[in-house]
């Protein structure tokens, strides 16, 4: 019995630290903390442009850094970027590490029953990438039993998956890129404004678009479940930087587009 008393004790205070993590120690909310500290924690991942990455003296930049920046300078807070891989991105945001993260998420069905989102700040639409001397992918259904490359459980990943591609890990969009251009993978799934920006840089890569979504993905930013007040200041920094044209400004710096609309 004492053994069983204590087995359940142990479980009760796991679940009160674990629930307990979400709010500060004084039980304010998200929005109070971040006013209180004069800081906004921003997980990105920095390996892909011109999403956010590192330039020639090594700064982080992108759409997705400036964007998140203004947001920060909006809401009268201190932006402070934390880079991860992928996976790491959304156990900062977790465990409270990150306040939000800013790396083009794409909202899906199974993030929305994990995360509350930003009104969309950017659309985009996911395109099937190969060789260009490659005439056996020609349209999404063609992945079924080929390889790609992308992050492991990263929308392009689970889309491959869907279709019977095997996928193979990487951590950046150059790695990825890499594995197509020699063959060691047969094609990877990104976001056609990524492929476009990477031909700008690179116009003697040997790749080509060989398939593209009908219908564009939303881009917003994920936060922990029930923190309203902080939500809502997210999307009026949204809101004003939409109204006064910075948003589309921004976007035709890293994207030559207005993927905003």
């Amino acid at each position: 019995m004492k053994k069983i008393l204590k087995t359940v004790l142990i479980i009760s205070l796991v679940l009160f630290l674990a629930c307990s993590c979400q709010k500060s120690d004084d039980g304010k909310n998200l929005l109070e903390t971040v006013n209180e500290r004069g800081k906004l924690y921003i997980g990105t991942e920095g390996t892909w442009a011109p999403w956010t990455y590192h330039d020639e003296s090594d700064k982080l930049v992108g759409f997705d850094v400036e964007v998140a920046t203004r947001i920060a300078e909006i809401m009268g807070l201190e932006p402070v970027f934390y880079e991860s891989e992928w996976d790491g991105l959304f156990a900062g945001l977790n465990s409270g590490r990150y306040d939000i993260v800013a790396n083009g998420v794409e909202v899906t069905e199974e993030r929305a029953e994990a995360y509350d989102f930003s009104e969309p700040y950017a659309y985009i639409n996911t395109v099937v990438i190969v060789r260009d001397d490659n005439e056996e992918i020609k349209s999404f259904e063609d992945l079924d039993g080929k390889t790609t490359a992308n992050t492991l459980a990263s929308t392009y990943s689970l889309l491959a998956e869907s279709y019977g591609a095997k996928a193979t890990g990487v951590d950046s969009l150059a790695d990825t890129i890499l594995l197509v251009e020699q063959g060691r993978v047969d094609a990877t799934l990104n976001a056609n404004v990524s492929f476009f920006d990477y031909m700008k840089v690179h116009p003697d890569s040997p790749l080509k678009i060989v398939a593209e979504t009908d219908t564009p993905s939303k881009v917003s930013i994920p936060v922990r479940k029930g923190e309203p007040e902080f939500l809502e200041a997210i999307n009026e920094a949204i809101d004003e930087l939409r109204e006064n044209g910075e948003l589309e400004e921004i976007s035709i710096k890293y994207f030559g587009s207005d993927v905003t609309e």
